[in-house]
């Protein structure tokens, strides 16, 4: 008689996992993607409404020059002020990023989350968000496979910032010197625009953090499209 208990015990535990890791993050997931999207279309729809000019560099300009865009908006609390695209996910992977980095109301139900107090898209310093790895969605389930190279672009209302990844670290939880503005040198004075991404490690465990480091290579402007590689994505060749 234990013994069945025991057994149908096993089962549901087995079912509930089988439904929190794989069901639930597909659904999850699908509905992050949908937020994407939507905000997406919200940007497109308003820029349509009232086109705006962004001034960017010119092409033989370094993107780390004085004169990229910086985001300038001031997002509240689990509002989604950008989207994230990675091609190295998947061809239509786009996730929303929330102001805050709360597991309640920004990681488990939004997605990705900037931790406040770092820097905005294209801003100097260190941009620096954060999601799960293995439920809840997990955005970041692939975050080991990013390469040297790999594109993110991080897209907000007035257009694309593409940022090239360049390389992980691994460190403990309290290890926070990797949201400096010049990530693990929290004396230096930040000169360049970078961008972090946190998640934990290893998969199933919360017992160190897996980094992604990355920097800012270029910026396109709402008005004139989306960039080639991520063109398809909203209708375009």
């Amino acid at each position: 008689m234990i013994g069945e208990l025991l057994l149908t015990a096993g089962v549901f535990v087995f079912l509930y996992l089988g439904w929190q890791l794989f069901l639930n993050n597909a659904i999850q997931g699908g509905d992050q993607k949908n937020i994407a999207v939507a905000a997406s279309r919200e940007w497109q729809g308003a820029y349509a409404a009232a086109p705006i000019s962004v001034d960017v560099p010119k092409a033989d300009t370094p993107a780390t020059g004085s004169n990229v865009p910086a985001f300038a908006g001031a997002p509240g609390n689990a509002e989604v002020f950008a989207t994230l695209i990675v091609p190295r996910f998947g061809a239509d992977w786009s996730k929303p990023i929330a102001e805050g980095v709360g597991t309640s109301d920004v990681l488990d139900t939004i997605g990705i989350g900037h931790y406040p107090g770092t820097a905005w898209p294209g801003q100097v310093g260190n941009f620096a968000v954060a999601a799960h790895r293995t439920t809840h969605g997990a955005p970041f389930y692939d975050i080991n496979q990013l390469d040297a190279g790999d594109s993110l672009y991080v897209e907000t209302a007035d257009g694309w910032y593409r940022y090239v990844f360049r390389s992980h670290s691994y460190v403990l939880p309290e290890g926070v010197e990797v949201l400096a503005s010049v990530p693990q040198i929290p004396d230096a004075v930040a000169t360049d625009r970078y961008m972090t991404l946190t998640s934990c490690n290893p998969l199933f465990s919360a017992s160190e953090r897996i980094i992604g480091y990355a920097a800012l290579d270029s910026f396109v402007p709402r008005g004139e499209g989306p960039p080639a590689e991520i063109a398809h994505l909203y209708g375009a060749a």
